[in-house]
């Protein structure tokens, strides 16, 4: 029999209250803890807290919609990422999935005995990866590296010793090389908690972010400017 992939904290991100309380139910008699959210805005702040092992994603939210917090999430993690949506035609299915969610489960019919399944099924698959140690951006010889749950990168084995938000970035870059991101996405991908921070803390960011990368015998120039844009990573 495959293995039981055990109890897990799961964000359920849902609108309508009687079904997020539903999903709730069912997740505790499986041994899960769940939170509720039900405000887009309040997806990211909740996971960067929390880290919860995996997200149901309702596709129409108020605040921020459902494909664009996959696709946020995305850039900085590789938590399962169930999408749980009244839309349940072929382009929405194939446009969730094309953005990194790991399943795609239509309300209606809606069964929650399908989905504690499907939620057993990704948290499988998930700790059967995680179980092959820290993931890997792939880079030239693989030398930049992440450690998610430590907190850590390295460049070819030496420790980049990176502030959070420094970690956070330069992740969010290096994840997807060649994608140039505006200094806005990269500012709503850092301070989710909308607090007031300038365009110019991200160019600081990374300044230090080059600053420590050459040292570790990475260069200067993995991460480019693009006048006018904002960054990208060069693998």
């Amino acid at each position: 029999m495959p293995m039981e992939p055990g109890p897990a904290r799961v964000l359920v991100v849902e609108d309508e209250p009687k079904l997020a309380a539903l999903l709730a139910d069912y997740l505790r008699a499986a041994g899960h803890a769940p939170e509720c959210v039900a405000d887009g805005r309040e997806v990211l702040p909740a996971w960067i807290a929390r880290r919860h092992d995996l997200i149901l994603l309702d596709l129409m939210l108020p605040g921020v919609d459902g494909l664009t917090l996959c696709r946020e999430l995305r850039a900085i993690s590789s938590v399962p990422i169930l999408m749980l949506t009244a839309r349940a035609e072929e382009i929405d299915r194939l446009t969730g999935l094309e953005l990194g969610a790991d399943d795609y489960i239509a309300k209606n019919p809606f069964s929650p005995r399908e989905v504690m399944a499907r939620v057993k099924a990704a948290l499988r698959r998930s700790r059967a990866a995680e179980a092959h140690g820290p993931a890997a951006v792939a880079t030239p010889r693989d030398a930049l590296q992440f450690d998610e749950q430590g907190w850590r990168a390295t460049w070819a084995g030496q420790a980049l010793d990176l502030t959070p938000i420094e970690f956070r970035l330069l992740h969010i870059l290096a994840s997807q090389p060649g994608r140039v991101y505006a200094r806005t996405q990269l500012l709503d991908l850092l301070h989710v908690d909308a607090r007031d921070v300038t365009e110019r803390a991200v160019d600081s960011h990374v300044k230090n972010l080059r600053r420590k990368l050459e040292k570790a015998g990475a260069g200067s120039d993995r991460i480019r400017s693009i006048y006018g844009v904002g960054y990208r990573f060069d693998a």
